[in-house]
């Protein structure tokens, strides 16, 4: 199995998602949001194919990292490759968090037509929904772009049915992100 990514993994990440991360980025997006920060990632031809067990053994060298960070491009347009790297971070102890243009809600409902979008959604713990909005840009905001996007706990909205979200104002003691521990504790 290939994914299209639009570049080499970055590690050591402190902007995209809480602890030090490795950011997968993702090739193609439709969303095309104004003010987008990657559009060279918009065009779904544009980057590179790579084997996804290419990706696993890159993941297994990973040292001091906390979580695996999915961006693009869009990752939901490729949420079959997508989970299966996501759940091979799981087993190294790795926390996911995943940015997408989608809401929470509307990637429910389109989970009805490609149930590969739920399975992807149940291997990530954080993710940051929501098109970028030029007008709603914040330099205030902890790890979005704009004020309408929202940072939610996966494991918890998918628990109660209905979106809940991380107050990442609280205290960071209270952030645990262990190595061997996939679990968020807010």
């Amino acid at each position: 199995m290939e994914i299209r990514l639009a570049a080499d993994l970055q590690i050591d990440s402190i902007v995209d998602g809480l602890g030090i991360r490795t950011v997968i980025w993702t090739q193609g997006c439709k969303h095309k949001c104004p003010g987008c920060h990657n559009p060279e990632t918009w065009p779904f031809t544009g980057g590179a194919l790579v084997d996804v067990k290419y990706i696993t053994k890159e993941m297994d060298k990973l040292e001091g990292q906390t979580g695996v960070t999915f961006s693009g491009g869009d990752p939901f347009y490729q949420p079959k490759e997508c989970a299966y790297l996501a759940k091979h971070a799981h087993k190294l102890g790795l926390n996911v968090w995943c940015y997408t243009g989608f809401t929470y809600e509307q990637l429910m409902s389109l989970n009805k037509k490609n149930p590969d979008i739920m399975s992807f959604m149940k291997e990530i713990d954080v993710l940051v929904d929501g098109p970028f909005m030029q007008d709603k840009k914040s330099l205030d905001i902890k790890f979005r772009g704009s004020s309408n996007q929202r940072v939610i706990d996966v494991k918890k909205s998918l628990a109660e049915d209905k979106v809940i979200e991380l107050d990442l104002d609280s205290k960071p003691s209270h952030h645990h992100f262990g190595r061997h521990d996939h679990k968020l504790y807010i």
